[in-house]
């Protein structure tokens, strides 16, 4: 798989075919469609540079006939699973992936972190649910059979020793998944045959060097998410609904307040400076497909470009400088002084109407701020804005599934540029996939009813307690609470117990104490309850912006 860089030597040209027409930098082809009869979509090359209508239809590159040999292969690549700063080496961890239940684990024997099937080979017993033994092994807590790191039963609790060894029998092995630590990231590869042992060595994830460089800082951040990898995807590409559904979060001043720049927006710059989180801030976006085959697509967007990575890695990145020069392998030597930023996404499938984002904006500038500020409270602006536009995309992605992922095309009406890149993801999905990922049968196809959004929304579950930060945060906050609550108790037992010896402005001073502390630890509940649980969001309302909404003025 093709290694990543930012800084890429960017060819703007379509490729060409012997049934294909020529196209080159200075004849940008032009597609317009009508409706057929049968009420389809067709698309016409034009070689002209400038449409004929005002109305001029996304550019798409055209795709090619489908066949067996285009088909995307979901299982035969790396998917990313977590951060490894959140993931804890003394005890287990459960994941899901691609409909997959995973369980990461820490080999101190080989110093490596291990990905196995979470299930024993005896009886299936989660091993998420085990623990590390004093030898470094995975020790299924049901009847404690213990794995090495390369799944082998390395002792059966229940077999005599002076017995048949009927622990090196292949059936009581785990089942292990090949693992790859890059970009401070933990990625699998979902298949446990051991031709794909050494699957590593000849191959590895899609590579963002900005992650590894030390000259940027590079905080990831990972939330579970009920609506799919194909809804999920497709609003990362599209820059035209933040000034709307991110209304009153994604403000100018916020930025220069906060010094967050840790945050999903692109607009047509990509200059953070120029962002117009309004109502009215809407604009017309240009945003041309240059490249679409297998492996993604590269869209370019006035002066910057975004990537799909297939299957996992969409990223954001502005365009060259002046002074850059292409070397052999296509990178740019550019200036170290030269301010940039990335906005970088994994987007991985988890199971139908389940996804899992992962994501890092890493920056060579304002790198203090990060090592100033918590990173759990970095993390407060963009759980909401992943909240801010949630429960709207889980609703949307009921109604395609109840028309069908491969009618997406007959029945949203993209007329204008800003939802190339989204057509774009939608014609690859299709050509490659048949319009969504194979889950196959393992899932029912029936659609659940939507819980109550306290339980859609959930904070606690789909972030904190998968964040070594938050998670942390939260547990000393909850003790501050009742710290508070205990001084404000231990303050009125104070007067009544001393109050024949107490002046009135002693007496007056410790109650008013008492009432802070009290008031203050009522505050600080609130406070964690809309940051680590649950915080609701109504769009009809005017929105305001973070600073209000962390000290509770305002409810929305």
């Amino acid at each position: 798989m093709e290694t990543l860089s930012t800084t890429t030597c960017l060819a703007l040209q379509l490729t060409s075919s012997s049934n294909r027409l020529q196209t080159n930098l200075f004849h940008k082809p032009i597609f317009s469609f009508s409706l057929t009869p049968q009420n389809k979509f067709k698309l016409k090359l034009s070689s002209a540079t400038s449409p004929t209508v005002s109305t001029t239809p996304p550019f798409s590159p055209e795709l090619e006939s489908d066949g067996e040999e285009n088909k995307f292969d979901w299982f035969s690549h790396w998917y990313p699973i977590a951060a490894i700063c959140d993931l804890d080496k003394k005890v287990p961890h459960a994941r899901k992936v691609i409909g997959l239940d995973i369980v990461i684990w820490w080999d101190r024997n080989e110093g490596k972190w291990k990905v196995f099937d979470d299930s024993c080979p005896h009886r299936l017993a989660p091993l998420s649910q085990g623990r590390i033994d004093q030898w470094g092994r995975l020790q299924c807590v049901y009847h404690g059979w213990c794995f090495n790191g390369s799944g082998d039963c390395k002792f059966i609790p229940q077999a005599p020793p002076d017995g048949p060894q009927i622990h090196t029998s292949k059936k009581a092995c785990a089942s292990a998944y090949p693992s790859f630590e890059q970009n401070k990231i933990l990625w699998f590869w979902p298949r446990s045959e051991p031709q794909y042992k050494d699957i590593g060595a000849k191959e590895q994830p899609p590579c963002v060097p900005e992650l590894d460089d030390p000259s940027f800082t590079s905080l990831l951040m990972s939330r579970d998410l009920p609506y799919g990898y194909e809804v999920l995807i497709e609003n990362l590409m599209d820059p035209a609904h933040v000034p709307y559904a991110h209304y009153g979060i994604l403000t100018p001043n916020v930025f220069k307040m906060l010094f967050i720049f840790h945050l999903p927006v692109v607009t047509n710059t990509l200059a953070f400076s120029t962002v117009k989180a309004d109502r009215e801030g809407g604009m017309p976006l240009e945003i041309n497909i240059t490249k679409l085959d297998k492996y993604g697509f590269l869209a370019k967007q006035d002066n910057g470009f975004n990537k799909f990575v297939a299957p996992c890695l969409f990223y954001y990145f502005s365009s060259l400088s002046s002074d850059g020069e292409p070397s052999k392998s296509g990178s740019i030597k550019k200036k170290t002084s030269q301010k940039q930023i990335l906005l970088v996404f994994y987007c991985i499938p988890v199971s139908p109407g389940k996804s899992r984002v992962l994501f890092s904006f890493p920056r060579n500038f304002a790198v203090w701020v990060d090592q100033i500020i918590p990173r759990w409270i970095l993390h407060i602006r963009s759980n909401l804005v992943l909240d801010s536009d949630l429960y709207l995309l889980h609703l949307e992605e009921r109604k395609l599934t109840e028309i069908g992922h491969s009618n997406w095309q007959k029945i949203c009406f993209v007329p204008t540029k800003s939802d190339n890149s989204v057509i774009a993801f939608r014609n690859w999905l299709r050509k490659y996939s048949g319009s969504q990922f194979p889950w196959g049968t393992k899932f029912s196809a029936e659609m659940l009813p939507t819980p109550p959004k306290e339980l859609l929304m959930d904070r606690y579950w789909s972030h904190v307690v998968n964040c070594s930060s938050c998670s942390k945060a939260v547990k000393r906050l909850k003790a501050l609470e009742v710290a508070l609550q205990v001084i404000s108790i231990a303050s009125i037992g104070i007067i009544a117990i001393r109050q024949s010896v107490m002046s009135m402005a002693a007496k007056t001073s410790v109650v008013s104490f008492a009432v802070l502390c009290f008031a203050a630890s009522r505050w600080l509940s609130q406070f964690i309850y809309k940051i680590f649980y649950f915080h609701d969001f109504n769009h009809a309302v005017k929105s305001t912006v973070l600073d209000l909404e962390i000290i509770g003025i305002r409810n929305y």
